[in-house]
């Protein structure tokens, strides 16, 4: 497992970086920054192989508690994994759905069957998962999901639409928030269902972004199927354990997304010195305040983690997405007019520029971020609904 007994936190840091170091080699050795958002058609076969490897060795899923198959890791230690694992460059996992969402929301809110059933497929990733969450109509404000679902006999016949749905051209299952309550309206009557994508009844539709990827896909729902005992939580219960899936997406990883953001802005930094684009005063202030910026998004992210006060995962989606968005309007500031052209493809600045736009808008659009701070934190009115 990824903990050894009396293992000093030192020397837990020195034994994933000697283990990532040996084995990001041979086959995997062009793996390294393969994969992530905007980029999640990379070496997608192969970086599967490569999470195999990882739970082999006992490095998948390390922060589940033991008896969950997980490594049982304290929180500093996922934080040192995570680091260590974006310091080494290795690929984007392409099961962190599942791994880092729907795994622990089982372990808080699955019954002990579901728990025996699912997790051990996550963690040796042969299952992977999608999140069907927005809808056309419930984007951010996911209380007013129409995706319904009705219990017939022992299983649940779900109908609708669900869309921005990341990975569900290549997952096996979709956790998914319907409506199984008629009548009921925004955060009541919802259930959590955990539904097979390859079924009749089950249509993915990829989207073409910006970027000319398609990671995310539109999904339908014409009388699909899933046992009746495929309901995590009591029925009804769907927007709690929708929240605290919500909560596990914002854990100790982005720790680790950081190191990643701080190699993209090392790597701009290079640039603009190589090209002379430093010289402008507007670039060198744009970067020292990226700098800047970077040092105090991980001073709160360490200062609130496993903090479970409202506002401070909103505040720290707010943090790292704008961030990021910035650094691509940085990256085409310092390329100038070459940046226009598509030679003959996205380079990666251009790239990371136009999904970046998507960086406010999925996880939580930056207007609902701000809405839940003022009315929740603040206590202000609460914004004008229809």
């Amino acid at each position: 497992m990824a903990t050894a007994s009396g293992e000093t936190d030192a020397e837990f840091r020195a034994r994933i970086r000697d283990w990532l170091a040996t084995n990001l080699s041979g086959e995997f050795a062009g793996l390294r920054g393969a994969g992530g958002p905007g980029r999640e058609h990379e070496f997608f076969d192969e970086r599967v192989a490569w999470e195999r490897h990882l739970a082999a060795a006992g490095l998948n899923c390390i922060g589940w508690p033991a008896e969950n198959g997980g490594g049982g890791a304290s929180i500093a230690q996922q934080v040192i994994f995570h680091e260590e694992y974006a310091r080494a460059g290795a690929p984007a996992k392409v099961s962190h759905l599942g791994q880092e969402l729907l795994g622990p929301t089982l372990i808080a809110f699955g019954s002990d069957e579901q728990k025996a059933r699912f997790l051990p497929a996550i963690r040796d990733v042969r299952a992977l998962w999608c999140q069907g969450y927005s809808e056309p109509g419930a984007g951010s404000d996911l209380a007013n999901v129409s995706t319904t679902a009705r219990l017939e006999g022992d299983e649940w016949v779900i109908s609708g639409q669900k869309v921005w749905t990341s990975l569900a051209h290549v997952a096996d299952w979709c956790f998914v928030v319907a409506r199984t309550e008629p009548g009921s309206a925004r955060h009541k009557g919802l259930s959590y269902l955990l539904v097979p994508m390859d079924q009749p009844g089950v249509e993915v539709r990829p989207i073409v972004q910006l970027t000319g990827t398609s990671e995310f896909n539109e999904v339908f729902f014409d009388g699909a199927r899933t046992a009746a005992a495929n309901v995590v939580g009591e029925p009804g219960e769907g927007w709690r354990v929708a929240m605290g899936t919500l909560a596990f997406e914002r854990g100790v990883a982005t720790l680790g997304q950081q190191i990643g953001f701080r190699r993209e802005l090392q790597t701009l930094t290079d640039l603009a010195l190589d090209t002379g684009a430093a010289d402008r005063p507007e670039v060198a202030d744009a970067l020292r305040r990226a700098w800047i910026e970077l040092d105090v998004m991980r001073a709160h992210a360490l200062r609130t983690l496993g903090s479970a006060e409202t506002g401070t995962a909103e505040v720290a989606k707010l943090l790292w997405a704008n961030w990021h968005r910035r650094l691509g309007e940085i990256a085409m500031t310092v390329r100038g007019a070459a940046g226009l052209l598509a030679d003959p493809e996205l380079d990666d600045w251009q790239r990371l520029y136009l999904f970046t736009r998507a960086d406010t808008i999925y996880g939580g659009s930056n207007e609902i971020q701000r809405n839940i701070i003022a009315e929740r934190v603040l206590g202000l009115p609460r914004e004008a609904r229809p």
